[in-house]
């Protein structure tokens, strides 16, 4: 897999230890409310600790294909937004899991659908792999419409699919094939 991904006025890149203090001052940055109840890595007590912990963990799993983190920086101005990612692959049906987050503050701007599109159309490029899937909360509706904006694939509701904060969560799946990026 590519470790740079041009996503329109927005750059993909992998995610490497010198990022963590972005990571955590975005994520001091949108700690609570709403983003906090969807995100709970992103607690009240998050720490410098906690960022680097979990980019040298994407550092390793990216080495045996188990997951592939991107921090999303703004083309223009290079500013820290959010990351993407996939995750959970699965081998014998040749798919992984796509999730993607952005800081409150750059929210609402395209950065994600924008990301989590050419994340897909990378990965259907670089990768033997026949589908992408996202799963959303029910709940959760900024994010069911950035996978909708991303041009993915409603498929349904999946009954009791996500733990979240502890909670059990309904999830709406959505998905990418390897024909949604062919003329």
């Amino acid at each position: 897999m590519r470790s740079e991904i041009r996503a329109g006025n927005f750059i993909l890149r992998k995610y490497e230890i010198g990022f963590a203090p972005l990571l955590f001052e975005a994520g001091t940055e949108s700690r609570g409310g709403e983003f906090s109840h969807w995100m709970p890595w992103c607690h009240e007590n998050y720490t410098l600790a906690e960022s680097e912990t979990f980019v040298k963990k994407v550092e390793e799993n990216w080495q045996n294909e188990a997951e592939f983190g991107f921090a999303i920086f703004d083309a223009e101005t290079n500013e820290f937004l959010g990351g993407v990612g996939l995750n959970q692959p699965n081998k014998t049906h040749k798919f992984y899991n796509l999730g993607y987050w952005i800081r409150v503050s750059k929210q609402n701007k395209g950065a994600a659908s924008a990301a989590t599109r050419a994340l897909a159309k990378t990965a259907f490029e670089d990768l033997l792999i026949n589908r992408i899937e996202i799963l959303t909360a029910a709940e959760n509706i900024a994010s069911q419409k950035t996978a909708e904006k991303a041009g993915a694939t409603r498929e349904g509701v999946l009954r009791k699919r996500l733990i979240i904060g502890g909670r059990n969560h309904d999830a709406v799946m959505f998905s990418f094939v390897r024909e949604d990026f062919q003329n």
